[in-house]
């Protein structure tokens, strides 16, 4: 049977499992906000309708959803909830039943700041900012209706993802990026494709109802990252910034994103669901990107 995928918000981490299964022989189809960016997934093969949250799906749009076996939410949800439940959750409960999988794109956020400590999916959340808070709520709604209805909700808590076009590389060369020097803070990072791939191996082993936390194996100080990246392209790293100096001029949401330091277990997707990590440090993530746009110069 054919995989029929859509995908409430074609970002990123989206994108990477739609290009996973239209390779192989999967329909993809999901919502965007911009008629350019309908046009660009539509050169890709995937359908794009129009959703911005404030009103529901067309009728095309609708239909492509009821006909879907997968669903994959990675639009975020706002203070007024989750954006595809507010409009389509009644749809959802009806048609619960005819999903093979259905994954939520969570955040390593919601676990708030444990001061360093060791986070697994049974941690307690304790979310930090209104956006995890957000999240939180969203997690809960999704995983409700699992529970309520059987839609086979899956949640997957990702931490900083990067990628290609997306990645230190690119701030090393704009000159926008800077070692910021918070001894003892660390972030967890995963690459977008290892997203995919931890997604990939959930629809072959579904267990509707669990929570994966998705990150790589090492947890690292942004200024060692940055130091590695400058060392990939050849240029000297910049000299170490003291965090209270650098968050004086940092936007709130980038303080936001200092406010929190835990480290992230990733063993469940590797003994559950059977993950090798493509990309299990920085290290070999960002050689890969870079070895792909040299090769493509």
């Amino acid at each position: 049977m054919t995989e029929k995928l859509f995908c409430f918000g074609l970002g990123f981490s989206a994108r990477a499992l739609a290009d996973r299964m239209c390779g192989r022989g999967g329909q993809v189809s999901g919502t965007c906000r911009t008629t350019g960016k309908a046009d660009h997934l539509a050169a890709a093969g995937i359908a794009a309708h129009p959703f911005d949250g404030a009103a529901p799906l067309d009728s095309e749009g609708l239909a492509a959803l009821q006909s879907a076996s997968h669903l994959l939410i990675s639009a975020p949800p706002t203070a007024e909830g989750d954006p595809a439940l507010n409009r389509h959750g009644d749809d959802l409960r009806k048609i619960a039943g005819d999903f093979e999988w259905v994954g939520y794109l969570s955040t390593t956020g919601v676990y708030g700041d444990t001061g360093g400590a060791l986070v697994t999916e049974d941690s307690p959340l304790n979310p930090s900012s209104p956006r995890s808070e957000y999240r939180v709520r969203a997690e809960r709604a999704w995983l409700d209706l699992w529970a309520e209805a059987g839609l086979p909700v899956h949640v997957f808590r990702l931490a900083g993802i990067y990628g290609p076009g997306r990645s230190v590389l690119d701030q090393v060369r704009t000159g926008a990026a800077r070692r910021i020097d918070k001894p003892g803070h660390r972030f967890s990072r995963i690459h977008v494709e290892d997203i995919a791939r931890v997604l990939d191996a959930s629809i072959a082993r579904p267990d509707p109802g669990a929570v994966y936390n998705v990150c790589d194996d090492e947890p690292a100080a942004q200024a060692d990252v940055v130091a590695h990246a400058c060392a990939l392209l050849g240029q000297d790293p910049p000299d170490p910034v003291p965090f209270d100096h650098a968050a004086a001029a940092m936007s709130p949401m980038a303080r936001s994103f200092w406010r929190d330091n835990r480290v992230v277990a990733n063993r469940r997707v590797k003994h559950d669901l059977g993950v090798a990590l493509a990309y299990p440090t920085y290290r070999e993530g960002l050689a890969a990107i870079l070895a792909a746009e040299n090769k493509s110069i």
